[in-house]
């Protein structure tokens, strides 16, 4: 079985053999408990005509099923599908875990993606067996489960960090989903982390096999001091988000990633959470991705040795861009030391300093006004920076993980000075694009020629077909393979 299953008589096979591969890919619901499950639920097997299947939790709950008590069917990494898909059902879904409805409500998220409130809630309930306000609600219930049971956080604080309005709804609603009170939950578990206002301590689960390592040196090759710490360890950054600023520190671990958050303002941590898992594409499904990649004879030794190779993604658009336009044409070493640069004059400092995490990126506002007397480097390229900041200070260039990534593209693309290669770039993290080559970069071209494939765009374009839908994370070991001297080619 491969990829997102579909065929409920496969998604049966794959509960029967408690296939942990496809937990968060769909839910399993038992008509005669009024349970719903992951797929590698420990319980004995129901009979099949007992079971019926939910792309997500909140269909199951929807149709009246409780979570399981034993399984835990929400802690578990969210569906690769979100990433693979590209229609509406996915951008809605990306923009739901980033928390849009508690900030904007559903008729904010229906204005970014671009529809009316009645068709998104028709397209999505056909699709996901929920609306939006039911997505996001069982979105909610997810986070404060996990803050329950692994925070010592006052039941009100959980309610408003989870993005609840009120504690009553808070109650309820874990009522309803659990069949139990947060108080029974909290009893339920042991071994709660001593937590400080504002900070916390989560696991991120993640699907293995799982490169950290590799995550971890792209991200250090890139890190800006001040705003980001990287190790071999671990990875901590500054970030901005929707209500305040915060830390994060990253640290992976057996089948998890181990997060630190120290956050201004707790409604924040869904937000930050879901831009940190895929900072470190947490939901990526490695089997389905490996398998592809090693039919190919060229890359299977590649993949042997570095299996579950990850894209890593963003938590901020903006930046992303900035960073991507600092880095045309220059190493990624020039391109930091840049980024460095743009930073210490025009970046804001924390209140307060996590150990070496100091200062957040500038804003595009900042860059727009002051850019221009402050970066260095060919007056073309300044040029689009500012005038690209402009657009997104103004709101005129909306930079979200719910848009449409070839209208993206396009947009990007308007702008006097940027090309295929930052467009691509810049679309492949934010969005998390599954299926992204960039052929215009030198380094990975590089990398094909040292593994003996066309170095060519044309002819590396025809070769990489049989790479779908996975060309980002066929790139990423083209990106490896370019550190390996060229002798080596074929």
């Amino acid at each position: 079985m491969d990829g997102v299953l579909t065929d409920p008589d496969q998604r049966y096979r794959a509960v029967t053999a408690r296939d942990a591969r496809f937990d968060g890919q769909f839910i399993t619901a038992v008509r005669t408990t009024g349970i719903y499950c992951r797929p590698s639920c420990p319980a004995t097997t129901p009979k099949r005509h007992n079971v019926e299947f939910f792309p997500t939790a909140a269909a199951a709950q929807q149709a009246g099923y409780r979570a399981c008590k034993r399984c835990l069917p929400d802690a578990v990494p969210g569906s690769p599908e979100w990433n693979l898909r590209a229609d509406l059902a996915g951008r809605a879904m990306r923009l739901i875990a980033d928390g849009a409805v508690e900030r904007e409500g559903v008729p904010g998220l229906a204005a970014r993606l671009g529809y009316s409130v009645r068709h998104l809630t028709r397209v999505l309930t056909a699709e996901l067996g929920a609306g939006p306000l039911a997505l996001a609600r069982a979105h909610r219930a997810h986070q404060a489960r996990v803050l329950i049971e692994t925070t010592a956080l006052s039941v009100s604080d959980v309610a408003f960090a989870a993005g609840f309005s009120s504690v009553r709804q808070f109650n309820d609603t874990i009522r309803e989903v659990f069949a139990t009170t947060p108080t029974a939950l909290r009893a339920a578990r042991r071994g709660d982390r001593p937590t400080s206002p504002g900070r916390v301590v989560l696991r991120l689960p993640v699907r293995e096999p799982f490169d950290a390592e590799g995550v971890l040196a792209f991200l250090a090759a890139r890190a800006v001091p001040g705003v980001e710490e990287a190790t071999a360890e671990g990875y901590a950054r500054t970030l901005r988000l929707p209500h305040g600023t915060a830390t994060a520190r990253l640290r992976p671990m057996d089948g998890h990633v181990e997060c630190a958050l120290a956050l201004t303002d707790m409604r924040d941590m869904g937000t930050a959470v879901a831009r940190l898992r895929r900072l470190f594409d947490l939901d990526a499904d490695p089997v389905a991705v490996d398998e592809v990649l090693a039919a190919d004879p060229v890359l299977a030794p590649s993949v042997a040795a570095t299996p579950g190779i990850r894209v890593p993604g963003s938590v901020d658009g903006a930046e992303t861009l900035v960073r991507a336009l600092l880095g045309q044409q220059v190493t990624v070493a020039a391109a930091r030391t840049a980024a460095r640069r743009l930073t210490t004059a025009l970046g804001e400092r924390l209140p307060t300093a996590d150990g070496n995490l100091t200062t957040l990126f500038p804003t595009a506002a900042a860059i727009a006004e002051h850019g221009a007397s402050v970066l260095t480097g060919p007056a073309r390229r300044i040029e689009t920076i500012v005038t690209v900041c402009a657009a997104v200070a103004s709101g005129e260039l909306d930079l979200h993980v719910g848009a449409e990534s070839m209208d993206l593209c396009v947009r990007l693309r308007s702008f006097p000075g940027i090309g295929p290669w930052t467009a691509g770039y810049v679309v492949m993290r934010l969005l998390g694009v599954s299926d992204t080559l960039l052929l215009q970069d030198v380094a990975l071209r590089k990398g094909a020629a040292v593994l003996g494939l066309p170095s060519t765009p044309d002819g590396l374009d025809q070769y990489s077909q049989r790479w779908q839908p996975w060309r980002s994370y066929a790139g990423m070991h083209l990106w490896q393979a370019s550190a390996r001297p060229l002798e080596k080619a074929s």
